[in-house]
């Protein structure tokens, strides 16, 4: 193996996302504070420490997905004259009006109040991958070295101690072996290393294993399935915000869509968000998001706003839902974890971008104060934790907490207990401290439990006729995704010989139903018990994470491929 180049730095982000970039540009705007009282004064000394930034996609942005409607509380606090600033921030268009819609089948019906969380007036539709786009810009601006398409592959750590990051090799052919074009993956050696990989990150997720920084309850996530729409002008005018409930998920599912009106086109035409989100603690091992959001299509409520326009983009990500006392631990000797990485989404209002954009800063002060002590310890980095829970972040994650989890008994008691919250501000009757939960996967029931001992599943079938529903590759096509097919499968199958066998048996594969993206295909395989077997299509994959999530037996695990492999979201 080549010798691995060594940098040296003082903080290494990992992730390209809002809370890194936030991190990133709240430290600089703290350094330069710092340095221009000394020139002021006199007194002390300037700071010039080494910040620098790696994400896995080949540019900043290209793997940014939400929603997204942003309240701006995050952006006020990090660039507060982002309104004037130029170049222009991103901005689809101010929320004008909002509702939810109970869906059914057939139809639906408009909620006469609009939930207080679903309420939306003072917030803005976005492109998340635009925004930060914007956001590494003024990173770039400010300094900061900025390096896309270098995924991590592992911390290094001595003892509990992170001293910094390994980024992935490249080069490397499928079996394993170095290609003429081999690159061994440098070492960012740094003294403080901040993690925001986003939902699952794979170091993050190694991490809280090893150092056992689990939380309170065991995390649970659920995930979006998203497609943008060019549609006729004023079909779904900018600004509109629409979230519904019910169909087409049965009442043990978590989950809930959306349709925001985004900006007009160059055509004079308007862009459409849709989405859906469900929940990865369903029973149904059958559950496939990406054929639910082709089913809430067709709902004539939903089918409205889409009628005479066309799908422009796709992509699905998974978000970490299970609330405060799911979060791990977020500091420790040498590192930090912001954003998605360390749970911070409030799931009763759909949103993390704000959460993820404030504990960046947050972060970056309890940075600032160990570059100037030299101190990068636990000792020193419990000041993140400190701050953070004595800032709005923690308040509003303390009204939402367990609100996930009091969908376990089922549709009714979670909307009865959410109303409890909601009025009492957090103090609902299932609002305990120790509710108890499971990982997502472990709810998951047997075929012969969900569909009865000879039940099978039913599917109707779908029109794809490419009018209002797609097939999952046709979709995948329209997130942009590619990678280096000469490469190490980046889904490492511990127990292939499982799929084949159990599986088949207990679950069904269910692999091929919950992953958006066609990865995961059983082909006919004479010789083996079920006459079956395992195809992945690694290049295929979007990067959501949820077969490393959702596997029954918990031996699927998600590395970073090769850099700048996977989707290029635009718009999205």
């Amino acid at each position: 193996m080549s010798e691995r180049d060594v940098m040296e730095c003082d903080v290494v982000i990992v992730g390209g996302g809002p809370s890194g970039l936030a991190t990133a540009i709240h430290l600089k705007n703290l350094i330069d504070s710092h340095n221009a009282e000394v020139a002021r004064t006199g007194q002390g000394r300037d700071m010039a420490p080494e910040i620098m930034l790696i994400e896995k996609a080949a540019e900043i942005g290209a793997h940014s997905l939400s929603g997204a409607v942003l309240d701006p509380k995050g952006l006020d606090a990090l660039l507060p004259g982002w309104r004037t600033m130029q170049p222009k921030a991103p901005i689809e268009a101010e929320v004008q009006d909002d509702y939810a819609i109970w869906l059914t089948e057939k139809g639906g019906v408009r909620f006469p109040i609009t939930p207080p969380p679903l309420k939306n007036h003072g917030n803005f539709v976005i492109s998340l991958n635009k925004l930060v786009r914007w956001l590494g810009s003024i990173a770039e601006q400010k300094g900061v070295q900025i390096l896309p398409g270098f995924p991590g592959a592992k911390l290094l750590r001595t003892g509990d101690k992170v001293t910094g990051v390994q980024l992935q090799d490249a080069g490397i052919d499928k079996h394993g072996k170095q290609k003429g074009s081999f690159q061994a993956g440098g070492i960012l050696a740094g003294k403080l290393t901040v993690l925001a990989e986003g939902s699952r990150g794979s170091m993050t997720k190694e991490l809280i294993k090893d150092l056992k920084l689990e939380g309170k309850n065991p995390q649970v996530y659920g995930i979006g399935c998203k497609e943008v729409w060019e549609v006729p002008k004023g079909q779904c005018p900018p600004g509109l915000v629409v979230h519904t409930m019910g169909y087409p998920l049965d009442a043990s599912t978590f989950g809930g869509g959306w349709v925001y009106g985004m900006g007009e086109t160059e055509g004079g035409r308007n862009h459409v968000s849709i989405g859906l989100v469900v929940g990865l603690d369903s029973s149904d091992p059958t559950m496939d998001c990406h054929r639910q959001l082709q089913r809430m299509k067709l709902n004539p409520k939903i089918a409205a706003f889409l009628q005479g326009g066309k799908m422009l983009h796709y992509g699905a990500k998974s978000l970490p839902e299970g609330g405060l006392y799911a979060m791990p631990r977020i500091y420790g000797d040498g590192f930090l974890i912001v954003g998605d990485s360390a749970g911070l989404m409030n799931s009763m209002r759909l949103k993390g971008i704000h959460l993820a954009m404030r504990s960046g800063m947050l972060a970056a002060e309890a940075a600032f104060s160990c570059l100037k002590s030299g101190d990068y310890t636990a000792a020193a980095t419990v000041v993140y934790e400190q701050k953070l829970k004595s800032d709005w972040v923690h308040d509003e994650l303390f009204q939402c907490r367990n609100f996930h989890q009091g969908f376990h008994k089922g549709r009714l008691y979670g909307l009865l207990n959410a109303g409890f919250a909601t009025l009492f501000k957090g103090k609902g009757f299932l609002w305990t401290d120790n509710l108890s939960s499971k990982q997502g996967h472990a709810y998951m029931a047997k075929i012969a439990d969900h569909f009865g001992a000879n039940g099978k599943p039913k599917e109707s079938k779908l029109p794809k006729d490419g009018s209002l529903t797609f097939d999952k590759l046709t979709s995948v096509y329209s997130s942009g995704t590619k990678h280096e097919e000469d490469q190490p499968c980046h889904l490492v199958v511990s127990a292939p010989d499982l799929c084949s066998t159990r599986c088949v048996e207990e679950y069904g594969n269910p692999c091929q139903h919950f992953c958006p993206a066609s990865v995961y295909e059983m082909e006919e395989k004479p010789g083996t018990k079920h006459g079956i077997d395992l195809k992945i299509n690694a290049s295929n994959c979007v990067h959501c994470k949820t077969c490393d999530i959702m596997d029954p037996y918990q031996v699927i695990n998600w590395v970073t491929p090769e850099g700048g492999g996977g989707p290029n979201y635009q718009n999205l």
